[in-house]
C-alpha cells in the first residue's frame, strides 16, 4: 500500500492511496487541474484512478469532484446523505455503510462528527497493511478506538491550537464555538490525545492533516503530539505535516 497527501486544509483536501489493484482518491476538494498536476508529479496517470472515497459534502472536500468524474469516470463511494447534501448527480455511485471488500482491499467506514448531514472516516486494509484517514471531526467515538489501534499509517486531523483560535480577532465567537464543539474539528491537543492511544508497535508514519492556516502552525501541531507521546513514554518520531499547497512524500507501507 502506498499513499501521499495532495492537499490538506480548509481550501481543499485530496489524498491518493494505491493498493495492488486500485488507485484511490480520498476526497477531491481541489480543482481537477490541480489533481492532475500533482498526480503527474508523482508519475501517476489520473486516468488510473478507479475509486473516489468521499468523507463529507463540504466544498473543500468535493469541489473538484464533478469535473474529475466527467473526465475520468471513477466509481464514487459515498453515502446517500452526502450525495444529497452536496447536490451531486452521480452515475452508479456505491453507497458505503460499514465495510466494503474489493478483492484484497477492505474499506471500513467509520462515522465521524462534523457540522454536516453525514461524515465518514476510513480505514483501508490490504495484505496485513492498513491506513487510517480521519479529518473534520469534533471527536472520535470510543466504540471505534480498538478498531483504530496499531495501524500502520494515520492521516489524522490536527486542526487548531485552542489558544490561537480563541485569541483570533478575525473569527466570530460563534465560529470559534462551532470549531471547538463535538461537531467541529480536532485541536492539536485532541489529536495528540487520540494518537497517543492509537499508535502502536506496527505504526510507521503519522501525517497530521487539515491544519488551520490562521489558528495553527506545523511546529505547534508536531510539538503537541511529541509532548503527549513523551508523557505516555511512547517512542515514535515519524511525524509528517500535510499542507495546503505542497504534496507530501510518497509513503510505502
Amino acid at each position: 500500500m502506498k499513499f501521499f497527501v495532495l492537499a490538506s486544509g480548509s481550501k481543499g483536501n485530496c489524498t491518493y492511496v494505491e493498493t495492488l489493484n486500485h488507485h484511490i482518491l480520498i476526497d477531491i476538494g481541489i480543482s481537477c487541474i490541480q489533481v492532475e498536476r500533482k498526480l503527474r508529479e508523482k508519475g501517476i496517470d489520473p486516468s488510473s484512478i478507479d475509486i473516489v472515497l468521499i468523507t463529507h459534502a463540504h466544498t473543500d472536500h468535493v469541489a473538484g469532484l464533478p469535473v474529475f468524474l466527467k473526465k475520468y469516470h471513477p466509481t464514487v463511494y459515498i453515502t446517500e446523505k452526502m450525495e444529497k447534501e452536496a447536490h451531486l448527480v452521480l452515475n452508479n455511485p456505491v453507497y458505503i455503510d460499514g465495510t466494503i471488500v474489493l478483492d484484497n482491499l477492505k474499506i471500513i467506514a467509520i462515522k465521524t462528527s462534523h457540522d454536516t448531514d453525514d461524515s465518514n472516516g476510513y480505514i483501508l486494509e490490504e495484505n496485513h497493511k492498513s491506513m487510517v484517514y480521519i479529518t473534520d471531526t469534533g471527536y472520535v467515538n470510543e466504540r471505534y478506538h480498538s478498531l483504530l489501534t496499531n495501524r500502520n499509517a494515520y492521516v489524522f486531523e490536527s486542526n487548531h491550537d485552542v489558544e490561537k483560535l480563541m485569541n483570533n480577532p478575525h473569527y466570530p465567537h460563534q465560529t470559534k464555538i462551532r470549531i471547538l464543539s463535538d461537531r467541529g474539528h480536532l485541536s492539536n491537543k485532541d489529536s495528540a490525545y487520540y494518537l497517543s492511544k492509537f499508535i502502536g508497535s506496527d505504526t510507521e508514519v503519522v501525517v497530521l492533516a487539515h491544519l488551520s492556516e490562521e489558528n495553527n502552525t506545523p511546529e505547534l501541531a508536531k510539538s503537541t503530539l511529541e509532548l503527549e507521546l513523551q508523557e505516555h513514554q511512547i517512542s515514535f518520531s515519524n511525524i509528517v505535516i500535510a499542507s495546503q499547497k505542497e504534496i507530501t512524500e510518497l509513503f510505502v507501507l
